[in-house]
C-alpha cells in the first residue's frame, strides 16, 4: 500500500532546493492519490508535472495500481502550512475560530503559531463598500478552525 509519508518523502525529494513544498496528501480509495504543492513565489503547472513525473518513475504500477493528481493549493482552499501564510501578510483572510465565529482580518505578522491581524469591518456607502481595520491584536493558530484568504471580486 502506497502511504502518505511515502508521497510526501518523493516529492520533496523532486523539489529539493525549490522553494516548493507539500501542503497536503489524500489518499483515496483504490489508491486514487492527491498531492497539494504551494511555494513561497508560485506553483505552476510545469512544477506540478515535474513532480508527478519524478513520483511516478520511483512508484511500480506493476506492484500496485495508483492515480497521482499533483496541483497547486487554490487560493480557495484553507491555509494548512504556516508557511502559508507568509505569501498573506498585508493582504485580508476569512477566520472561523473554534467556535464557529467567522471574521475578516488583514494579516500583520505570522510567528511562534500565532497571526497579528487588525480586524476588518466591511461598510457600505451606496454601491459602494470601503473596508476599515481596526486595532491589532493576535490569534492562536491553534485556536482557529480555518483560514481562507478573502477573495475580492
Amino acid at each position: 500500500m502506497i502511504t502518505k509519508e511515502q508521497i510526501i518523502s518523493l516529492a520533496e525529494e523532486a523539489m529539493s532546493g525549490t522553494d516548493r513544498y507539500v501542503v497536503n496528501v489524500l489518499i483515496h480509495k483504490d489508491n486514487v492519490i492527491e498531492l497539494f504543492l504551494d511555494a513561497d513565489s508560485s506553483v505552476t503547472i510545469d512544477d506540478c508535472v515535474a513532480v508527478s513525473d519524478y513520483i511516478n518513475e520511483r512508484l511500480d504500477r506493476d506492484v500496485e495500481d495508483y492515480a497521482l493528481s499533483v496541483s497547486s493549493a487554490g487560493i480557495d482552499e484553507p491555509l494548512i502550512k504556516t508557511r502559508q501564510y507568509n505569501k498573506y501578510i498585508g493582504k485580508d483572510l476569512t477566520i472561523t475560530d473554534n467556535e464557529g465565529v467567522r471574521k475578516m482580518y488583514r494579516l500583520l505578522s505570522v510567528g511562534d503559531g500565532r497571526l497579528e491581524v487588525e480586524e476588518a469591518e466591511a461598510k457600505r456607502y451606496g454601491k459602494l463598500t470601503k473596508i476599515i481595520y481596526h486595532d491589532a491584536t493576535t490569534l492562536e493558530i491553534n485556536n482557529l478552525k480555518e483560514v481562507r484568504p478573502y477573495i475580492k471580486f
